[in-house]
């Protein structure tokens, strides 16, 4: 009985949290593959949030042959959650391999980040702000979707 509770419980919380249209992101500074910090600011247009290997893989594949700064000229920055790698694993390999993308990641360590937003565990979250107010919300599970959609926003 007491599970059935906590799940219950759990659940609730997860739901109460959920981001809606409307509503200002809260401020976090993270930082990224060259431990340089980033602190979201109201010029921020797109935020990519990837909660696993997959999502980072898709967010690698829409970006490949981009130039750098292409997320930037954009204003999109890329969050991904890093906190289920250990520890070794994203400091002797993963972080150093992410230091020769062309883009800037931002790393989500323990998940304090990911987590305020919603979003499939596969799949690319896309928040559209507008001076940190989300407007719209989307996932991506095909790169070339992706892709087509970062290409649309004005550089």
């Amino acid at each position: 009985m007491r599970i059935c509770v906590g799940l219950i419980l759990g659940l609730l919380a997860t739901f109460s949290h959920a981001l809606e249209v409307g509503e200002r992101l809260a401020p976090w500074t993270l930082l990224d593959q060259y431990d340089q910090p980033y602190s979201l600011d109201d010029g921020l247009q797109v935020l990519l949030v990837a909660r696993s290997m997959d999502g980072g893989k898709l967010v690698k594949a829409a970006l490949e042959g981009q130039p750098k700064g292409y997320l930037e000229a954009r204003k999109t920055v890329f969050v991904a959650d890093i906190s289920r790698m250990p520890s070794m694993i994203s400091s002797l390999f993963a972080v150093p391999a992410m230091r020769d993308y062309s883009y800037r990641v931002l790393l989500d360590r323990e998940s304090r980040v990911v987590s305020r937003y919603p979003g499939s565990e596969s799949a690319v979250l896309w928040l559209k702000l507008d001076r940190g107010t989300l407007t719209e919300q989307k996932e991506f599970s095909d790169a070339a979707a992706l892709r087509a959609a970062l290409e649309s926003l004005a550089p």
